[in-house]
């Protein structure tokens, strides 16, 4: 894969606002409705304050989102950019068959199935036939309404980052004692990360794609029988 790093370019006007809408926490997919794990692992007491929230996340972003979901989006981007729906597709049912738990997968499904759903509804081409598919993920649609709004990959993949860091720390703020300052705090370590980690990903290697976060793993096994939660998944 030949090398890539993150632009700082400015984006067209439509095109960030494209980008803009993509990661807005008031995209109406429902991404409220799931802490990836967070909910267990503050149940169970592996994150107590703003320091562990902050280290889970950045955790989360190091070994799994960062080298599991970031490079697979640009090589998503790369096929709706050729017009490649039969590898977007193949694509995206590897992402949902590298998701460790049933938790894991029907909230990648959701979220997939979900701006699908807004995408047809706005018009963006290729969209609707992936309102009902099991292979859905979010990844794969935000991919696709990026190509469609050209945007750049590198763009793409800081954007998706950020909306992931953004929902984690709305997670956080509602599972624990942490005030809206404490949560920028934690968003603002998050932010600093987010660089390094998009054009690490940018530069990986297919045999190098995985993730390795089994206390991620370990929490979503656990919280889907958790007794009492406010997370759907």
């Amino acid at each position: 894969m030949e090398p890539h790093t993150v632009t700082t370019e400015a984006l067209p006007p439509l095109a960030l606002l494209r980008l803009l809408q993509l990661v807005s926490p008031a995209l109406p997919i429902g991404a409220f409705n799931f802490s990836q794990g967070m909910e267990y692992a503050i149940d169970a007491g592996w994150v107590r304050d703003e320091a562990g929230a902050r280290d889970w996340m950045l955790g989360l972003m190091r070994h799994g989102v960062g080298t599991m979901d970031l490079p697979m989006l640009a090589r998503l981007h790369d096929a709706w950019r050729a017009d490649d729906t039969d590898t977007a597709r193949a694509l995206s049912a590897r992402l949902i068959a590298s998701r460790e738990t049933l938790e894991l997968r029907e909230e990648d499904r959701h979220l997939g199935r979900s701006l699908a759903r807004v995408l047809a509804g706005i018009g963006v081409a290729g969209a609707d036939s992936w309102v009902r598919s099991d292979a859905a993920t979010f990844a794969a649609m935000f991919a696709l309404a990026a190509v469609r709004s050209d945007v750049p990959r590198s763009a793409t993949c800081v954007g998706y980052l950020w909306a992931w860091c953004e929902n984690q720390a709305i997670a956080a703020v509602k599972l624990l004692p942490l005030g809206q300052s404490a949560g920028q705090r934690v968003l603002e370590t998050l932010r600093l990360a987010i660089p390094g980690i998009c054009e690490a990903a940018l530069r990986m290697d297919e045999d190098d794609i995985g993730s390795a976060t089994p206390g991620l793993c370990i929490a979503s096994c656990h919280h889907e029988n958790q007794y009492t939660r406010l997370f759907r998944y």
